[in-house]
């Protein structure tokens, strides 16, 4: 079986090109099914049956694995007997019928308006402070993801136009407006940016280190969380949490999910839509503090 994975992810890496980080991600959830092919004694792929799935997905909802885990699992192993079938190795799919379990929807933890204008409140001029700043403000001007941020090169910025090009998932390329504070602190941020490249260097990553290389995506999540700290946040502050925030706060001001949606570059409006229940408990948040009726339903409430 180990075989045809790894003919597997030359296709995806191939034909599909998909990143190096979700083919590890595919690596990762089809090694769980070799393992469990090695215990259960499956020796052609012809002998997987449906139970054998459900079985696997019970031992792991047992371990403590989310439903949402599960799903995303089932999407990967889906694929993989989907892509045997095309390739004649088996004649159904034992994946086809299995569900994950459901499990409650955790809203992402997100971050208000004065508590981001806190963290980006960075008063410092040194080198290390202009890169940290830019990308801080760039992450929470246009929603990008971690991974995006990362990427990006000096081609594509135009601060001219205001607008940044990021390659997402699945190699999908959308432009963002950056906004104008954003602009002013990645012009200052390429001022000095050339410090620290050798010379003759042609590095072209938008955010590099001291030594003139590209920035890593655990470097950046240890410079988020230094600054969160540094600045008096509540908690350390993820990457993560800078979409959101740019997400929640894009919904509360303007109200139209669909636009939020193709900014973020969801796939589908329902991973959108998470940030309508953010955008309510904010609401609800203000009626309790506010409404006189409010505060004597709670006072009532508290009576019975």
């Amino acid at each position: 079986m180990q075989a045809h994975i790894e003919q597997y992810l030359q296709y995806l890496a191939g034909e599909r090109r998909l990143s190096p980080h979700t083919l590890s991600a595919y690596q990762r959830d089809l090694a769980l099914l070799s393992a469990h092919a090695q215990q259960q004694a499956i020796e052609q792929l012809k002998q997987w049956r449906e139970f054998h799935i459900r079985q696997l997905v019970a031992a792991l909802h047992n371990k403590g694995m989310s439903g949402r885990s599960l799903q995303r699992l089932l999407s990967a192993w889906r694929q993989f007997f989907a892509w045997l079938g095309r390739q004649h190795l088996v004649d159904s799919n034992p994946v086809a019928a299995v569900r994950a379990p459901k499990s409650a929807r955790k809203l992402p933890k997100t971050l208000d308006v004065d508590q981001m204008s806190r963290l980006l409140s960075i008063d410092d001029d040194s080198w290390l402070a202009r890169r940290d700043h830019a990308m801080f403000e760039l992450f929470y001007s246009s929603g990008l993801r971690l991974s995006e941020l990362a990427q990006l090169d000096l081609t594509a910025i135009d601060l001219r136009e205001g607008l940044v090009r990021v390659t997402g998932k699945s190699g999908k390329v959308r432009v963002l407006p950056v906004g104008k504070t954003a602009i002013a602190v990645l012009q200052q941020w390429l001022r000095v940016r050339s410090e620290n490249l050798p010379e003759g260097s042609v590095q072209q990553a938008l955010f590099i280190n001291q030594k003139g290389q590209r920035l890593g995506v655990r470097a950046i999540q240890l410079r988020l969380k230094h600054y969160s700290l540094k600045q008096g946040m509540d908690e350390p502050v993820h990457p993560h949490m800078l979409r959101h925030a740019f997400a929640s706060h894009m919904l509360e001001s303007s109200g139209d999910l669909r636009a939020v949606q193709e900014l973020l570059g969801h796939a589908s409006i329902s991973t959108t839509q998470i940030y309508t229940h953010l955008d309510f408990q904010h609401l609800a948040s203000v009626y309790d503090a506010a409404h006189p009726r409010a505060h004597k339903r709670a006072r009532n409430d508290h009576a019975e």
